[in-house]
């Protein structure tokens, strides 16, 4: 039997491991420690047996209890949407018109438009409906099929160049891509719309623009550039742009003819919810 090796500062065994010197002692745990350790065992058996714990090839264990926090979501939504029902039968029941003019229900429908918002509109439009290069800014009063709230209320449901068979519908010819226009006419096109808001570009090239304008683009914009609503077509005589206002930037638009998608919100959002989204964006400060 070897002889038993004894730290002589401490006096307590060592394990016989040494490193550099230094040697390790044999302390054995603190009592305490090694109580609340098999606690520790003993209460992770018994959760395994009272809760779901463990993975099964198709499920798991569901314990003595059979508890569901699966459940208890569907639980928690479904005593929200009874406390919110009466007020939802309102807002179903009720014109945009009265709806803005009844605070309490003006209150429900705000709440529950910003949340559908947040949810399903602020990935493209932004978190506060600012936009961005190629999404709308819902905070000006610029819209392309208007801006009261049936026109808005429409535009949700309906989408935009989306499934619906009633979507607004709207299409910039890609003049470069497609070879309707050729180069030079494209850069005098170019200088002429720059001019109809207002800003400086080759006189030249403006009066030649203005017959290419004429020739391709006022069926759509209108004679002085104003835009139309019924065909979604922007008004190029101000300086808001949706893929942006630079000479380069117009140019590639008439080059290319861009237009992005809105999704179709009918039959994925409830008529009430989708109602509640027109008040909502007509709150943001753009609405007519």
């Amino acid at each position: 039997m070897s002889k038993k090796d004894v730290d002589q500062h401490s006096g307590t065994e060592t394990t016989g491991h040494e490193w550099d010197g230094i040697r390790e002692l044999n302390t054995p745990l603190p009592r305490w420690w090694l109580g609340i350790f098999y606690a520790t065992i003993v209460w992770a058996v018994g959760y395994w047996v009272v809760m779901p714990a463990w993975p099964l090839v198709n499920g798991y264990t569901h314990g003595v209890l059979n508890h569901s926090q699966r459940a208890d979501v569907a639980k928690a939504v479904e005593m929200l949407k009874a406390s919110r029902r009466a007020s939802e039968a309102r807002l179903s029941k009720a014109g945009l018109t009265t709806i803005q003019n009844d605070p309490d229900l003006l209150q429900f429908a705000m709440a529950e438009g910003k949340a559908a918002f947040g949810d399903n509109c602020a990935p493209c439009h932004g978190s506060g409906g600012q936009g961005h290069k190629g999404y709308p800014n819902l905070n000006d009063d610029v819209w392309l099929w208007g801006g009261t709230l049936g026109d808005i209320q429409h535009t949700i449901t309906v989408g935009v160049r989306s499934v619906s068979p009633d979507t607004r519908q709207s299409q910039m010819p890609a003049f470069g891509r497609d070879g309707i226009l050729k180069d030079a006419q494209i850069g005098d096109v170019t200088e002429f719309v720059l001019s109809l808001s207002g800003r400086s570009a080759d006189a030249k090239a403006i009066a030649r623009g203005k017959k290419v304008f004429a020739d391709n683009c006022v069926a759509c914009h209108g004679e002085r550039g104003l835009g139309n609503r019924a065909f979604g077509a922007p008004n190029l005589a101000d300086r808001d742009w949706l893929y942006g206002g630079t000479r380069e930037d117009i140019r590639s638009q008439i080059e290319l003819g861009r237009g992005g998608v809105m999704p179709t919100w009918g039959g994925r959002l409830s008529p009430e919810t989708i109602k509640a989204l027109a008040v909502y964006v007509h709150s943001l400060g753009g609405g007519e």
